[in-house]
């Protein structure tokens, strides 16, 4: 069984209900029908049932619930609701009812915010800031977070390397340029979540173009102070860098350049030094060696919110649903 299959077969055994705002993206709803089919999690829809039926024709939806904000009559509710969330902010009945109904990702945040769904997944069709912003003023980050980042779930086949070929690589999605508090945090938030998903012992390296001290550079620097916070702040976690990408994979590599390590040549976790590096090495290593990526997969906030990928097919949607429903089981 394959790494995504595992995560489906944990989703069927404890479903969780996932709110998809995006019922304009035909993708979504493939993906519904989909996730539905396969039993991996109870699905919302928001939208119109008639139009987005009539627009569809070829699907069916049945054992979907789709919600449509302007007529559900738990609409009103949600609004006063917001309002109190957001009174601190000034926010009016107006700007409430305004935001739950011109844009959904409010509304589905606050499905979760009161119980009535465990997580949303969204951004096929919108920016990470669109997914993000109604999930942080409504959901929250979770309680001794100190921020909010994002990882991709990497299943690379044939791969020797990492858990089997499996790695979280982080921050590959949000924080732009972290600072060594920042990236300290990133590490131990991506350490938690491999082993939430992957179930095995995350061992974590900061990756950077020097291996303990090769190359003297402010940007090595930021990479350093960041490992000596980690390991004082989460000395339980398995943690080190500077690292190169080579030296953190490859054993006989670890092994010239960084003996004595215990993440070196094992690493499972890789932490990059900013969004650039991050991005570039995602998107590398799913399209020369055809790997599977999963994300951005978020991290810190209080119940799951996911972004995808604008690029994201049907079945990249169905995963990221299954992997926010195994994040629910850990809330």
């Amino acid at each position: 069984m394959n790494f995504i299959e595992s995560i489906k077969e944990r989703a069927k055994k404890n479903k969780k209900t996932i709110v998809l705002p995006e019922s304009m993206d035909r993708r979504v709803l493939e993906a519904a029908c989909k996730a539905r089919d396969e039993e991996i999690a109870d699905i919302i829809i928001l939208g119109n049932l008639e139009e987005i039926s009539k627009n569809n024709s070829d699907l069916i939806f049945d054992n979907i619930r789709f919600i449509n904000p302007n007529t559900s009559e738990d609409t009103e509710k949600l609004i006063n609701q917001l309002v109190e969330i957001r009174k601190n902010k000034g926010m009016s009945y107006d700007e409430a009812k305004n935001l739950l109904l011109t844009d959904y990702m409010y509304y589905a945040c606050m499905l979760v915010k009161t119980g009535q769904a465990d997580g949303v997944v969204s951004g096929a069709c919108h920016s990470t800031a669109n997914t993000l912003r109604p999930s942080l003023q409504i959901i929250k980050t979770a309680p001794g977070v100190k921020l909010v980042s994002a990882f991709f779930l990497m299943v690379v086949p044939n791969c020797e390397y990492g858990e089997n070929g499996i790695f979280i690589f982080g921050d590959s999605g949000l924080e732009q340029n972290p600072d060594p508090e920042k990236l300290a945090a990133i590490a131990a938030s991506s350490a938690k979540s491999f082993e939430l998903l992957v179930q095995s012992e995350p061992k974590v390296a900061f990756l950077s173009h020097s291996t303990k001290g090769s190359a003297k550079h402010a940007d090595v620097d930021k990479v350093v102070a960041a490992v000596e916070i980690a390991k004082r702040e989460y000395p339980n976690i398995k943690m080190d860098g500077e690292l190169q990408a080579d030296a953190a994979l490859v054993p006989s590599i670890a092994a010239s350049k960084a003996p004595g390590s215990e993440v070196a040549g094992h690493a499972n976790v890789l932490i990059f030094p900013d969004l650039d590096a991050g991005n570039i090495g995602y998107k590398l290593v799913q399209r020369l060696a055809k790997a599977e990526a999963y994300g951005p997969i978020c991290q810190g906030i209080a119940k799951p919110v996911n972004d995808l990928s604008r690029g994201c097919s049907v079945d990249d949607i169905v995963g990221v649903i299954a992997i926010t429903s195994v994040q629910a089981h850990g809330i």
